[in-house]
């Protein structure tokens, strides 16, 4: 993910297999950015999967929970470090986003945060959860309240969860596109921006680009470091 000068960009993924299918869930998770940091240098920021800690539950029955902390913290985990001008990487906005999976039957409870955070955990595979004793569907999202710990019963089939968080901003937001802003003249200033330079130009060949899905898994920063794996 790479964010800054008031826009976002996700990446494109080849296939895994040739001869069967590719499920996947993927998700675009936008954190917005204050006014004061809009028009800072875009930064790309690689996160592996084996960089992300793991935190594991087993509850009174002996079934697993297992939360990968993407962003935040969450006992003494901590995620990788977010992109420097990212909301995420102030504390105090205490923003978090952590991966569930949860065994059939499991009970894990979310811990509470500090009042005024906003708080949404989003359902995405399995047959059902029960919180507070409410039962969510698959594909459903809750608001919850933050400052309140959140007790969720699995179904009978293992499911997995999102818990989203962070501290509103609280400025205004004008979005088109990929690009947000706080008004509409920020807006079309950025359209111009990007017709001009396409913000500092697209390094590949192609606008599509699918690399050699033969070689070593790889990010190139903008510094010009090069990560390599596999």
């Amino acid at each position: 993910m790479t964010a800054g000068k008031g826009v976002q960009h996700s990446e494109m993924f080849p296939l895994i297999d040739k001869d069967k299918e590719n499920p996947m869930e993927l998700f675009q998770i936008w954190l917005n950015l204050p006014k004061k940091n809009k028009m800072v240098d875009a930064h790309f920021k690689m996160l592996w999967a084996d960089s992300i800690p793991k935190y594991v539950h087993t509850d009174a029955n002996g079934k697993k929970t297992e939360i990968e902390v993407i962003a935040g913290t969450l006992g003494d985990l901590k995620a990788p470090s977010p992109p420097p001008d990212s909301w995420a990487s102030v504390s105090e906005n205490q923003v978090a986003i952590w991966n569930i999976k949860m065994d059939a039957d499991a009970i894990w409870t979310v811990p509470k945060t500090l009042a005024g955070i906003n708080r949404t955990i989003y359902f995405y595979i399995g047959e059902s959860i029960e919180m507070a004793d409410t039962k969510l569907p698959r594909y459903s999202a809750a608001e919850v309240k933050p400052d309140q710990d959140i007790v969720i019963n699995n179904g009978h089939h293992e499911s997995r969860l999102l818990v989203l968080q962070g501290k509103p901003i609280g400025e205004p937001v004008i979005q088109y596109g990929p690009f947000v802003m706080n008004t509409k003249e920020e807006i079309n200033q950025a359209f111009e921006d990007y017709h001009k330079t396409q913000f500092g130009g697209w390094p590949w060949p192609k606008s599509d680009q699918v690399h050699d899905r033969n070689k070593s898994r790889f990010a190139l920063h903008a510094d010009g470091t090069m990560e390599i794996k596999g």
